[in-house]
């Protein structure tokens, strides 16, 4: 997951900003406007100076979000034009080096795979599909798509690359870890819906259906690994709340929670910290607020903060 932006930007868009992502390292930034184009910043301490411009889409780009560095200076986009753009960065000049085809509405949600999966991207569309893209040695890409919510998908994203508790001492050797290729998307069914990758038939196979909102869900999140065998995830939803899910150990059910009450608008997006205990809540109402767990289990607010217009 990448940090948000927490500074003021002047950002130059002539219209709304959708998203801002900081990349790995924290010193560029990426913005996503409902004015077609997504600009980058480098960041230096409180000062950011634009470099470049990127422009193809046709429509408002909705997201933006950075590869890991081990694959270069990478930035996928998407837009309500129905396309994913991925950009790349070669001795300080952008280009297109993949464009992605493959919806047939509104692109709403990009999402980089944990690096030790490779280069793969999960896109969450209108039309109701998730598709992948993963990257091939031979520079090709390969496409699979996934009919994952009938009447439109918002977000997707994917699970940590390790299992929780998979860390297991073998023979007194070294810890072997088993990787997993987990995705999760969010609906306009009210549906979340958890994703595996499935090497026998090389297909992604539905794994698990949570059910907790009554409208569209829009935006789900899947918290780092912290070394627990339990696993988290946030969704947030229309009908104005944020569930969090617990799966105690890797094959146990899901339990939900509601945190803390309604609020009073839409929640349009959940991010956990990079360490995996802190929840980040947006709001409608222009408020961010910030939620950790308590020693009983119980989430409480532990910061309200107001987004500057």
């Amino acid at each position: 997951m990448s940090q948000t932006a927490t500074q003021t930007i002047e950002t130059h868009h002539e219209d709304m900003i959708h998203d801002a992502q900081l990349d790995y390292y924290s010193r560029r930034l990426a913005t996503a406007s409902s004015d077609h184009t997504i600009k980058i910043f480098d960041v230096d301490g409180d000062s950011q100076r634009l470099v470049e411009t990127l422009t193809g889409h046709e429509a408002p780009v909705w997201q933006v979000s950075w590869a890991h560095p081990k694959f270069g200076s990478i930035l996928a986009s998407c837009s309500y034009d129905g396309r994913v753009f991925i950009w790349k960065e070669q001795n300080g000049t952008w280009s297109r080096i993949k464009e992605h085809n493959v919806h047939t509405a509104s692109v709403n949600s990009v999402s980089w795979a944990p690096h030790e999966l490779g280069a793969m991207l999960a896109c969450a569309s209108s039309d109701g599909k998730v598709s992948v893209l993963e990257y091939k040695d031979d520079g090709s890409w390969e496409t699979y798509v996934i009919d994952a919510h009938g009447i439109g998908c918002n977000a997707v994203t994917w699970a940590p690359a390790a299992i929780p508790g998979s860390l297991v001492q073998a023979n007194g050797g070294a810890p072997t870890i088993s990787v997993v290729k987990k995705l999760v998307s969010a609906g306009c069914d009210n549906l979340i819906k958890i994703w595996g990758w499935r090497e026998d038939t090389k297909s992604w196979q539905e794994e698990e259906t949570l059910e907790g909102h009554s409208d569209w869900v829009r935006d789900v999140s899947w918290a780092p690994s912290i070394g627990l065998p339990k696993s988290y995830l946030a969704s947030c939803s229309q009908d104005k709340t944020v569930l969090i899910w617990t799966q105690n150990s890797p094959n146990s059910k899901w339990t939900k929670k509601l945190l803390g009450e309604k609020f009073p608008d839409v929640v349009w997006r959940v991010s956990w910290s990079l360490s995996g205990n802190v929840l980040a809540v947006s709001c409608g109402d222009n408020k961010v607020t910030l939620w950790k767990e308590d020693s009983k289990g119980e989430w409480e607010c532990v910061q309200q903060l107001e987004e500057d217009h």
